[in-house]
């Protein structure tokens, strides 16, 4: 069934008045601006972007994706996609080697679910990673990097993308970021590693940033640490938790400005997100959620409940950054970072029909996913 779509819609990397965009068959065929509105196309009010790509995230509407279940993943891919997320990379966490494989069978039998955001990646965060920089992580669970159960991980979801936040500096990293670097998509995170041997891991293989500035050697003039080995960088991607609290408004719009079109919006998202505040499980943690930040007892940061819709909102109003600058980091940013790039994270002709239609104050009025009505 073709449906038609006119109003101003974020089109070649500008916001554009009197768009048309044409769907048929869950695919966008045909895109013209400006053009008069044909008497069957749908009038939008508002402002049509692309649909949002999340590489970053656990949970929400109180469920996580380590719950290992059907039900869990329905959830929070459901909840997600209200929120204008069309398409995610469902996170896990540091945990038994049995739950891990748990959550990862349960997301490989869950990629594509009706009235969902779609799952095109796993993202394991941990549990190869510091113990000197867990954060909110379970720190029993955290290990030495093992080649053979990262091969049987991956056998679980061959079709899938797979990344891996990893801490180069924890015995057994360079050698499974070698051995991996074609099928996995390595990012340096939860780590104490100075600059050197970020630099280092980059060389061997790893390409992206696991929530910038948050559980890493921050950045000193006289020692860049991790921050400035990502910084420095002529090609690696940055993830960035825009809500305010992970990372100052001055920081974030810093970031976005040093890293054009290599910043990824996410949302690190766990179960709280979505639900009132309150007393919430992180695996094997107790978190208590409060003025919008998710906290262990000891005030530890345990994620977010954070929205991509709210995360680029908080890019424009907090950071101060126009729209156009900031929907790439939300959509073709990640696109490219999960392998999309090609049907994902743009309205162009031969892409997938993921659309978020928001108001002036960023309330999501619409979603498509696929070409299908989010209710």
């Amino acid at each position: 069934m073709t449906s038609q779509l006119w109003g101003r819609a974020f089109v070649r990397g500008e916001l554009r008045e009197d768009a048309l965009i044409v769907i048929d068959d869950g695919q966008i065929v045909d895109v013209r601006d400006p053009v008069r509105r044909p008497t069957n196309a749908e009038p939008v009010p508002g402002v049509i972007l692309p649909g949002f790509i999340d590489v970053h995230v656990h949970g929400g509407a109180g469920a996580d994706f380590m719950d290992g279940t059907d039900e869990a993943v329905a959830a929070v891919t459901e909840f997600h996609a209200r929120n204008g997320t069309t398409m995610l990379a469902a996170t896990t966490l540091s945990s038994s080697r049995e739950d891990l494989r748990a959550a990862v069978r349960a997301i490989a039998r869950n990629t594509r679910r009706p009235r969902a955001a779609e799952i095109c990646a796993i993202h394991l965060e941990g549990p190869y990673i510091s113990l000197h920089r867990a954060g909110a992580q379970d720190v029993a669970s955290i290990r030495p990097a093992d080649i053979h159960e990262m091969a049987a991980l991956i056998d679980e979801a061959p079709e899938l993308h797979w990344m891996m936040t990893i801490a180069p500096e924890i015995d057994g990293a360079r050698g499974l970021i070698e051995h991996f670097r074609d099928l996995v998509l390595f990012s340096i995170g939860h780590t104490a590693a100075d600059y050197g041997e970020a630099v280092n891991a980059i060389e061997w293989g790893a390409r992206h940033f696991t929530h910038l500035f948050n559980a890493m050697t921050g950045l000193n003039h006289r020692e860049p640490g991790v921050v400035g080995a990502a910084l420095a960088s002529a090609h690696a991607t940055a993830e960035l938790i825009a809500d305010g609290i992970h990372v100052h408004p001055a920081v974030l719009r810093i970031a976005a400005l040093m890293l054009p079109k290599r910043i990824a919006l996410v949302t690190d998202a766990v179960r709280a997100c979505g639900m009132p505040e309150g007393s919430y499980k992180l695996y094997g943690h107790d978190i208590s959620v409060a003025r919008g930040a998710a906290r262990l007892a000891d005030g530890t940061l345990a994620g977010s409940t954070l929205t991509m819709q709210r995360a680029v909102q908080n890019m424009v109003e907090l950071a101060g950054l126009p729209l156009e600058m900031v929907v790439p980091l939300a959509t073709e940013v990640p696109a490219r970072i999960v392998g999309a790039r090609e049907r994902k994270g743009k309205i162009a002709a031969g892409f997938d029909a993921d659309i978020v239609v928001v108001t002036e104050k960023f309330e999501v009025e619409r979603v498509l996913v696929r070409g299908e009505k989010i209710e």
